[in-house]
Protein backbone atom coordinates (compact mmCIF):
# COMPACT_ATOMS: atom_id res chain seq x y z
CA UNK A 1 0.00 0.00 0.00
CA UNK A 2 2.66 2.59 1.03
CA UNK A 3 4.59 2.49 -2.89
CA UNK A 4 1.49 2.35 -4.41
CA UNK A 5 0.95 5.91 -2.29
CA UNK A 6 3.97 7.03 -2.95
CA UNK A 7 4.24 5.99 -6.70
CA UNK A 8 0.60 8.25 -7.03
CA UNK A 9 2.66 10.98 -6.13
CA UNK A 10 5.23 10.90 -8.13
CA UNK A 11 3.14 10.48 -10.99
CA UNK A 12 1.37 13.53 -9.63
CA UNK A 13 4.63 16.01 -9.83
CA UNK A 14 5.74 14.29 -13.31
CA UNK A 15 2.03 15.58 -14.38
CA UNK A 16 2.13 19.31 -13.19
CA UNK A 17 5.71 19.73 -14.57
CA UNK A 18 4.93 18.88 -17.71
CA UNK A 19 1.83 21.17 -17.91
CA UNK A 20 3.89 23.74 -16.77
CA UNK A 21 6.78 23.13 -19.33
CA UNK A 22 3.67 23.19 -21.92
CA UNK A 23 2.48 26.38 -20.48
CA UNK A 24 5.62 28.05 -20.23
CA UNK A 25 7.59 26.54 -23.14
CA UNK A 26 9.67 29.50 -24.20
CA UNK A 27 11.15 30.40 -20.53
CA UNK A 28 12.22 26.93 -20.66
CA UNK A 29 13.97 27.03 -24.07
CA UNK A 30 15.81 29.82 -23.23
CA UNK A 31 16.92 29.12 -20.02
CA UNK A 32 17.39 25.37 -19.79
CA UNK A 33 20.79 25.60 -20.00
CA UNK A 34 20.55 27.26 -15.80
CA UNK A 35 19.57 24.00 -14.80
CA UNK A 36 21.19 22.89 -11.40
CA UNK A 37 20.48 19.34 -12.54
CA UNK A 38 23.34 18.10 -14.20
CA UNK A 39 22.54 15.56 -16.91
CA UNK A 40 24.21 13.73 -19.79
CA UNK A 41 21.39 15.63 -22.21
CA UNK A 42 22.50 19.53 -20.63
CA UNK A 43 26.13 21.01 -20.66
CA UNK A 44 27.23 21.33 -17.08
CA UNK A 45 26.59 24.79 -15.64
CA UNK A 46 29.96 26.67 -14.16
CA UNK A 47 29.97 28.08 -10.47
CA UNK A 48 31.43 31.11 -11.08
CA UNK A 49 28.32 32.60 -13.28
CA UNK A 50 26.25 32.29 -10.67
CA UNK A 51 28.61 34.21 -7.68
CA UNK A 52 28.71 36.87 -10.38
CA UNK A 53 25.06 36.81 -10.88
CA UNK A 54 24.15 36.80 -6.42
CA UNK A 55 26.63 39.76 -6.28
CA UNK A 56 25.53 42.31 -8.86
CA UNK A 57 22.53 41.79 -7.38
CA UNK A 58 23.25 42.45 -4.12
CA UNK A 59 24.98 45.50 -5.17
CA UNK A 60 22.29 46.87 -7.10
CA UNK A 61 19.96 46.89 -3.89
CA UNK A 62 22.89 48.54 -1.85
CA UNK A 63 23.22 50.68 -4.18
CA UNK A 64 19.55 52.17 -4.75
CA UNK A 65 19.09 51.67 -1.05
CA UNK A 66 21.96 54.32 -0.30
CA UNK A 67 20.29 56.67 -2.86
CA UNK A 68 16.79 55.95 -2.14
CA UNK A 69 16.99 56.19 1.85
CA UNK A 70 18.61 59.59 2.07
CA UNK A 71 16.31 61.15 -0.72
CA UNK A 72 12.82 59.77 1.27
CA UNK A 73 14.54 60.71 4.96
CA UNK A 74 15.25 64.29 3.77
CA UNK A 75 11.85 64.63 1.89
CA UNK A 76 9.83 63.59 5.44
CA UNK A 77 11.96 66.28 7.88
CA UNK A 78 9.82 68.98 8.68
CA UNK A 79 11.31 72.31 7.32
CA UNK A 80 13.03 74.42 9.94
CA UNK A 81 11.33 77.22 11.72
CA UNK A 82 13.38 80.68 10.50
CA UNK A 83 16.07 81.91 13.69
CA UNK A 84 15.21 85.06 14.89
CA UNK A 85 18.31 87.53 15.70
CA UNK A 86 17.93 91.09 17.45
CA UNK A 87 20.93 93.91 16.92
CA UNK A 88 21.74 96.00 19.36
CA UNK A 89 24.16 98.70 19.40
CA UNK A 90 27.33 98.40 20.84
CA UNK A 91 29.44 101.35 22.73
CA UNK A 92 32.66 101.12 21.71
CA UNK A 93 35.62 102.77 23.67
CA UNK A 94 37.42 105.69 22.64
CA UNK A 95 40.55 105.35 21.28
CA UNK A 96 42.48 107.19 24.10
CA UNK A 97 40.60 105.38 26.26
CA UNK A 98 41.77 102.16 24.59
CA UNK A 99 45.83 103.24 25.17
CA UNK A 100 45.67 103.99 29.02
CA UNK A 101 46.81 101.96 30.66
CA UNK A 102 45.01 100.76 34.10
CA UNK A 103 46.07 102.40 37.66
CA UNK A 104 48.74 100.19 38.94
CA UNK A 105 48.97 100.26 43.40
CA UNK A 106 52.25 102.13 44.61
CA UNK A 107 54.61 98.99 44.97
CA UNK A 108 55.95 100.22 48.48
CA UNK A 109 59.44 98.67 50.26
CA UNK A 110 59.59 98.31 53.63
CA UNK A 111 62.41 98.46 55.81
CA UNK A 112 62.28 97.25 59.58
CA UNK A 113 65.43 98.58 61.67
CA UNK A 114 67.40 95.81 63.04
CA UNK A 115 70.06 96.46 66.15
CA UNK A 116 73.28 98.41 65.14
CA UNK A 117 71.51 99.90 61.53
CA UNK A 118 71.83 103.45 60.69
CA UNK A 119 69.65 104.69 58.38
CA UNK A 120 72.58 105.87 55.84
CA UNK A 121 72.66 101.53 56.23
CA UNK A 122 69.29 101.54 55.46
CA UNK A 123 69.80 103.75 52.32
CA UNK A 124 72.29 102.21 50.90
CA UNK A 125 71.10 98.87 50.85
CA UNK A 126 67.68 100.48 49.10
CA UNK A 127 70.23 101.21 46.27
CA UNK A 128 70.15 104.56 47.34
CA UNK A 129 73.03 107.09 47.86
CA UNK A 130 73.92 110.07 50.67
CA UNK A 131 72.41 112.70 48.56
CA UNK A 132 69.07 111.10 48.61
CA UNK A 133 69.19 110.48 52.29
CA UNK A 134 70.55 114.46 52.27
CA UNK A 135 67.40 115.37 50.13
CA UNK A 136 64.88 113.88 52.42
CA UNK A 137 66.32 115.05 55.84
CA UNK A 138 66.06 118.47 54.38
CA UNK A 139 62.58 117.95 52.99
CA UNK A 140 61.19 116.67 56.58
CA UNK A 141 62.63 119.53 58.41
CA UNK A 142 61.56 119.71 61.88
CA UNK A 143 59.22 116.94 61.26
CA UNK A 144 61.88 114.68 60.76
CA UNK A 145 63.69 114.82 64.59
CA UNK A 146 62.87 111.20 64.86
CA UNK A 147 64.97 110.54 61.75
CA UNK A 148 68.05 111.38 63.98
CA UNK A 149 67.64 108.60 66.40
CA UNK A 150 66.14 105.13 65.17
CA UNK A 151 65.19 102.30 67.01
CA UNK A 152 65.11 98.78 66.38
CA UNK A 153 61.56 98.03 65.38
CA UNK A 154 61.07 101.21 63.45
CA UNK A 155 59.77 101.25 60.02
CA UNK A 156 60.19 103.02 56.70
CA UNK A 157 58.66 103.17 53.61
CA UNK A 158 60.83 103.46 49.93
CA UNK A 159 58.98 104.13 46.51
CA UNK A 160 61.34 103.54 44.27
CA UNK A 161 61.18 104.35 40.41
CA UNK A 162 62.11 101.67 37.72
CA UNK A 163 65.00 103.83 37.02
CA UNK A 164 66.20 103.57 40.64
CA UNK A 165 65.16 107.13 41.59
CA UNK A 166 63.58 107.71 45.39
CA UNK A 167 60.02 108.76 44.54
CA UNK A 168 58.71 109.15 47.98
CA UNK A 169 59.35 108.55 51.63
CA UNK A 170 57.13 107.82 54.65
CA UNK A 171 57.63 107.06 58.13
CA UNK A 172 55.89 107.34 61.75
CA UNK A 173 56.18 111.02 63.17
CA UNK A 174 54.93 109.47 65.88
CA UNK A 175 52.26 106.59 66.92
CA UNK A 176 48.85 109.09 66.13
CA UNK A 177 50.74 110.51 62.85
CA UNK A 178 52.62 109.30 59.37
CA UNK A 179 54.40 111.64 57.01
CA UNK A 180 54.77 111.06 53.50
CA UNK A 181 57.42 112.91 51.38
CA UNK A 182 57.26 112.68 47.52
CA UNK A 183 59.92 113.68 44.81
CA UNK A 184 58.37 113.13 41.90
CA UNK A 185 57.00 116.16 40.52
CA UNK A 186 59.76 118.83 40.55
CA UNK A 187 59.84 120.38 44.70
CA UNK A 188 59.49 117.92 47.45
CA UNK A 189 56.02 117.51 48.82
CA UNK A 190 55.60 116.46 52.67
CA UNK A 191 51.79 116.01 53.97
CA UNK A 192 50.89 114.86 57.32
CA UNK A 193 48.26 111.85 58.22
CA UNK A 194 46.44 111.24 61.08
CA UNK A 195 45.90 107.56 62.18
CA UNK A 196 43.60 106.04 64.45
CA UNK A 197 45.00 105.02 67.51
CA UNK A 198 43.51 102.84 70.11
CA UNK A 199 45.46 101.29 73.39
CA UNK A 200 43.90 98.02 74.73
CA UNK A 201 45.08 97.51 78.36
CA UNK A 202 46.19 93.52 79.43
CA UNK A 203 46.79 92.01 82.57
CA UNK A 204 49.25 89.03 83.05
CA UNK A 205 50.15 87.37 86.30
CA UNK A 206 53.01 84.25 86.30
CA UNK A 207 54.53 82.71 88.94
CA UNK A 208 58.35 81.89 87.88
CA UNK A 209 59.60 78.24 87.88
CA UNK A 210 62.61 77.99 85.80
CA UNK A 211 62.93 81.64 83.99
CA UNK A 212 61.52 85.00 83.50
CA UNK A 213 60.70 84.27 79.68
CA UNK A 214 59.53 81.00 80.57
CA UNK A 215 56.92 82.10 82.97
CA UNK A 216 56.51 85.34 80.69
CA UNK A 217 55.52 83.81 77.80
CA UNK A 218 53.23 81.03 79.81
CA UNK A 219 51.05 84.15 80.81
CA UNK A 220 50.79 85.55 77.22
CA UNK A 221 53.78 88.05 77.44
CA UNK A 222 55.39 88.57 74.11
CA UNK A 223 59.28 88.85 74.57
CA UNK A 224 59.29 92.31 74.25
CA UNK A 225 57.35 93.06 76.77
CA UNK A 226 58.61 90.47 78.97
CA UNK A 227 62.08 92.40 78.14
CA UNK A 228 60.40 96.00 79.40
CA UNK A 229 59.74 94.75 82.39
CA UNK A 230 62.55 93.49 83.14
CA UNK A 231 64.05 96.90 81.71
CA UNK A 232 61.38 98.40 84.67
CA UNK A 233 62.98 96.55 87.93
CA UNK A 234 66.98 96.37 86.52
CA UNK A 235 67.58 98.93 88.93
CA UNK A 236 66.20 97.05 92.16
CA UNK A 237 66.38 93.24 90.64
CA UNK A 238 69.66 91.86 88.89
CA UNK A 239 67.67 89.48 86.66
CA UNK A 240 71.26 87.26 86.01
CA UNK A 241 71.48 86.49 90.12
CA UNK A 242 68.63 87.01 91.52
CA UNK A 243 65.60 85.39 89.97
CA UNK A 244 64.36 82.04 92.20
CA UNK A 245 61.94 79.36 91.11
CA UNK A 246 59.03 80.62 93.49
CA UNK A 247 58.80 84.72 92.62
CA UNK A 248 56.21 85.87 90.91
CA UNK A 249 55.03 89.40 89.33
CA UNK A 250 51.34 90.64 88.05
CA UNK A 251 51.88 93.51 85.11
CA UNK A 252 48.84 96.11 83.46
CA UNK A 253 50.31 96.78 80.10
CA UNK A 254 48.71 97.84 76.69
CA UNK A 255 48.95 97.09 73.28
CA UNK A 256 48.82 99.66 70.63
CA UNK A 257 46.02 99.60 67.26
CA UNK A 258 46.38 101.59 64.80
CA UNK A 259 43.58 101.96 61.98
CA UNK A 260 41.95 98.53 64.02
CA UNK A 261 44.72 96.89 63.34
CA UNK A 262 47.52 95.05 66.07
CA UNK A 263 50.92 97.74 65.71
CA UNK A 264 53.54 97.11 68.32
CA UNK A 265 53.52 96.30 71.62
CA UNK A 266 52.78 98.98 74.26
CA UNK A 267 54.03 100.24 77.60
CA UNK A 268 53.73 98.75 81.07
CA UNK A 269 51.40 101.25 82.96
CA UNK A 270 51.45 99.31 86.58
CA UNK A 271 53.77 96.27 87.68
CA UNK A 272 54.43 94.43 90.76
CA UNK A 273 57.37 91.67 91.31
CA UNK A 274 57.91 89.72 94.21
CA UNK A 275 61.36 88.46 94.65
CA UNK A 276 62.92 86.54 97.59
CA UNK A 277 60.17 87.65 99.48
CA UNK A 278 60.73 91.53 98.66
CA UNK A 279 57.63 93.31 97.00
CA UNK A 280 58.42 96.06 94.00
CA UNK A 281 56.23 97.97 92.67
CA UNK A 282 55.88 100.60 89.85
CA UNK A 283 53.91 102.72 88.24
CA UNK A 284 54.05 104.56 84.89
CA UNK A 285 53.78 108.88 85.09
CA UNK A 286 54.20 111.32 82.60
CA UNK A 287 56.19 114.13 82.96
CA UNK A 288 55.67 117.78 83.11
CA UNK A 289 58.66 117.69 80.30
CA UNK A 290 56.13 115.24 78.23
CA UNK A 291 58.62 112.03 78.85
CA UNK A 292 57.58 109.14 81.09
CA UNK A 293 59.42 107.61 83.88
CA UNK A 294 58.35 104.64 86.79
CA UNK A 295 57.78 105.51 90.70
CA UNK A 296 57.48 102.97 93.39
CA UNK A 297 54.32 103.15 95.02
CA UNK A 298 55.33 105.61 97.82
CA UNK A 299 56.92 108.09 94.47
CA UNK A 300 60.08 107.02 94.51
CA UNK A 301 61.86 107.01 91.21
CA UNK A 302 62.70 103.55 89.97
CA UNK A 303 65.57 105.45 87.32
CA UNK A 304 68.73 105.62 88.90
CA UNK A 305 70.86 108.84 87.53
CA UNK A 306 73.46 106.84 86.00
CA UNK A 307 73.49 103.01 84.69
CA UNK A 308 75.80 100.71 85.68
CA UNK A 309 75.38 98.46 82.26
CA UNK A 310 74.97 100.79 79.43
CA UNK A 311 74.98 97.50 76.88
CA UNK A 312 73.60 94.29 76.58
CA UNK A 313 76.09 91.85 77.06
CA UNK A 314 77.08 88.33 77.10
CA UNK A 315 79.81 88.48 79.73
CA UNK A 316 82.28 90.87 82.27
CA UNK A 317 85.67 90.01 79.93
CA UNK A 318 87.40 91.93 82.87
CA UNK A 319 86.38 93.97 85.75
CA UNK A 320 88.06 97.05 87.52
CA UNK A 321 91.54 96.54 88.69
CA UNK A 322 94.58 98.92 89.62
CA UNK A 323 97.12 95.69 88.45
CA UNK A 324 95.85 94.05 85.46
CA UNK A 325 98.30 92.37 82.89
CA UNK A 326 97.39 93.96 79.49
CA UNK A 327 96.57 91.33 77.06
CA UNK A 328 98.12 93.29 74.39
CA UNK A 329 101.02 95.34 75.85
CA UNK A 330 101.72 91.98 78.02
CA UNK A 331 102.76 94.53 80.96
CA UNK A 332 101.10 95.28 84.53
CA UNK A 333 98.79 98.51 84.93
CA UNK A 334 95.74 99.89 85.97
CA UNK A 335 92.39 98.65 84.33
CA UNK A 336 90.34 101.61 85.44
CA UNK A 337 86.82 100.12 84.03
CA UNK A 338 84.69 97.52 83.34
CA UNK A 339 84.66 95.47 80.24
CA UNK A 340 81.22 93.78 78.53
CA UNK A 341 81.95 91.51 75.80
CA UNK A 342 79.33 92.15 73.28
CA UNK A 343 78.70 91.16 69.44
CA UNK A 344 79.99 94.18 67.04
CA UNK A 345 77.11 96.17 66.21
CA UNK A 346 75.36 95.77 69.50
CA UNK A 347 73.99 99.25 70.35
CA UNK A 348 75.66 101.31 73.69
CA UNK A 349 73.34 103.61 75.53
CA UNK A 350 74.11 106.89 77.48
CA UNK A 351 74.35 105.93 81.28
CA UNK A 352 72.56 109.04 81.68
CA UNK A 353 71.20 112.62 80.90
CA UNK A 354 73.88 114.63 80.11
CA UNK A 355 76.20 116.89 77.43
CA UNK A 356 79.01 115.04 74.78
CA UNK A 357 82.36 116.75 75.67
CA UNK A 358 84.28 114.53 73.42
CA UNK A 359 83.67 112.09 70.74
CA UNK A 360 86.80 111.17 68.46
CA UNK A 361 89.43 109.02 68.18
CA UNK A 362 91.44 108.78 71.43
CA UNK A 363 95.07 106.84 71.68
CA UNK A 364 94.70 103.32 72.78
CA UNK A 365 90.61 103.73 73.50
CA UNK A 366 90.17 103.75 69.87
CA UNK A 367 86.61 105.59 69.27
CA UNK A 368 85.62 107.03 72.00
CA UNK A 369 82.28 109.11 73.70
CA UNK A 370 83.07 111.23 77.37
CA UNK A 371 79.66 112.55 78.72
CA UNK A 372 79.54 114.90 81.52
CA UNK A 373 76.07 114.01 83.44
CA UNK A 374 76.78 116.83 86.44
CA UNK A 375 79.72 118.91 87.79
CA UNK A 376 80.44 115.49 89.76
CA UNK A 377 79.78 112.97 87.45
CA UNK A 378 80.78 111.58 84.20
CA UNK A 379 81.19 108.60 82.14
CA UNK A 380 83.39 107.26 79.63
CA UNK A 381 83.01 104.34 76.36
CA UNK A 382 85.69 103.20 74.54
CA UNK A 383 86.24 100.69 71.66
CA UNK A 384 83.13 101.71 69.68
CA UNK A 385 83.03 100.55 65.86
CA UNK A 386 81.10 103.34 64.71
CA UNK A 387 79.25 107.00 66.31
CA UNK A 388 75.69 107.36 66.40
CA UNK A 389 74.94 109.90 62.70
CA UNK A 390 74.30 113.45 63.96
CA UNK A 391 75.90 113.35 67.83
CA UNK A 392 78.40 115.30 68.02
CA UNK A 393 80.41 117.50 70.53
CA UNK A 394 77.85 119.95 72.85
CA UNK A 395 75.04 117.61 71.92
CA UNK A 396 72.20 116.40 74.97
CA UNK A 397 71.50 113.13 75.68
CA UNK A 398 69.22 111.50 77.48
CA UNK A 399 69.37 108.27 79.72
CA UNK A 400 69.39 105.18 77.56
CA UNK A 401 69.95 106.94 73.62
CA UNK A 402 72.09 105.12 71.59
CA UNK A 403 75.40 106.72 71.22
CA UNK A 404 77.06 104.41 69.27
CA UNK A 405 77.96 100.90 68.82
CA UNK A 406 80.20 98.22 70.03
CA UNK A 407 83.49 97.26 68.08
CA UNK A 408 87.12 96.37 68.90
CA UNK A 409 89.16 99.69 67.71
CA UNK A 410 92.39 100.64 69.61
CA UNK A 411 94.40 98.37 71.49
CA UNK A 412 91.77 95.41 72.35
CA UNK A 413 91.54 91.89 71.70
CA UNK A 414 88.09 91.52 70.51
CA UNK A 415 84.60 93.10 70.60
CA UNK A 416 83.59 94.46 73.74
CA UNK A 417 82.19 97.98 75.57
CA UNK A 418 84.93 99.27 77.80
CA UNK A 419 82.87 101.50 80.60
CA UNK A 420 84.08 104.45 83.28
CA UNK A 421 82.86 106.35 86.04
CA UNK A 422 84.75 109.51 86.70
CA UNK A 423 83.37 111.15 89.98
CA UNK A 424 85.11 115.09 89.64
CA UNK A 425 87.54 112.97 86.60
CA UNK A 426 88.50 109.90 89.12
CA UNK A 427 87.77 106.69 87.51
CA UNK A 428 85.52 104.71 89.89
CA UNK A 429 84.73 101.06 89.61
CA UNK A 430 81.35 101.23 87.95
CA UNK A 431 79.87 97.99 90.12
CA UNK A 432 80.28 99.50 93.19
CA UNK A 433 80.34 103.15 93.02
CA UNK A 434 77.75 104.94 94.79
CA UNK A 435 75.83 106.53 92.14
CA UNK A 436 73.46 109.99 92.32
CA UNK A 437 70.13 109.58 93.53
CA UNK A 438 67.58 110.91 91.05
CA UNK A 439 65.38 113.32 92.21
CA UNK A 440 62.11 112.93 93.99
CA UNK A 441 58.95 114.42 92.61
CA UNK A 442 58.06 117.86 94.43
CA UNK A 443 54.84 117.98 96.30
CA UNK A 444 52.49 118.96 93.78
CA UNK A 445 53.13 116.49 91.18
CA UNK A 446 53.48 113.32 94.22
CA UNK A 447 49.90 114.46 95.02
CA UNK A 448 49.24 114.10 90.83
CA UNK A 449 50.98 111.01 90.69
CA UNK A 450 49.69 109.44 93.85
CA UNK A 451 46.01 110.01 92.27
CA UNK A 452 46.68 108.54 88.90
CA UNK A 453 47.85 105.30 90.29
CA UNK A 454 45.05 104.65 92.79
CA UNK A 455 42.88 102.93 89.65
CA UNK A 456 46.24 100.32 88.97
CA UNK A 457 46.86 99.61 92.36
CA UNK A 458 43.14 98.93 93.48
CA UNK A 459 43.48 96.29 90.14
CA UNK A 460 46.56 94.68 91.63
CA UNK A 461 45.69 94.60 95.28
CA UNK A 462 42.35 92.72 93.95
CA UNK A 463 44.33 90.41 91.97
CA UNK A 464 46.94 89.39 94.84
CA UNK A 465 43.66 89.13 96.88
CA UNK A 466 42.26 86.50 94.30
CA UNK A 467 45.67 84.69 94.15
CA UNK A 468 45.63 84.44 97.76
CA UNK A 469 42.45 83.02 97.39
CA UNK A 470 43.16 80.12 95.41
CA UNK A 471 46.09 79.56 97.15
CA UNK A 472 44.33 79.12 99.84
CA UNK A 473 42.00 76.64 98.43
CA UNK A 474 44.30 74.67 96.34
CA UNK A 475 45.89 74.08 100.00
CA UNK A 476 42.39 72.99 101.38
CA UNK A 477 42.03 70.19 98.62
CA UNK A 478 45.20 69.15 99.22
CA UNK A 479 44.48 68.37 102.75
CA UNK A 480 41.50 66.79 102.05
Amino acid sequence: MAQARQGTRHARKQAICRKAQRRHSHFYERCSHWSFNRSDEAEPIHWYRERWVLAGTALLITFLSGIIMPVWASAMRPVPAPELRTVLPLALPKLNEIDTPAPTVADWQVVRVHPGQTLSDIFSGRGLSMTDLQKVIDAAGKTGSVLQSIRPGDEFDFLIGRDGQLQAFRFDKDDATRATMRFDAGNPVLTLQARAIEQRVHMAHAVIESSLFGAGAKAGLNEGMIVKLADVFKYDIDFLKDIRSGDSFTVIYDDVYRDGVYDHAGDIIAAEFFNRGHRYTAYRFKEPDGSYNYYSEDGRPLRKSLLRTPVAFTRISSRFSLARKHPILGYTRAHKGVDYAAPTGTPIHAAGDGVIVYRGWERGFGNFVLIKHSAEYSTAYAHMSRFEPGERVGTHVHQGQVIGFVGMTGLATGPHLHYEVRVYGKQENPLTVTMPKPKPLPPKLLAQFKQQMQPMLARLKATDADIQLARREAATHHDE
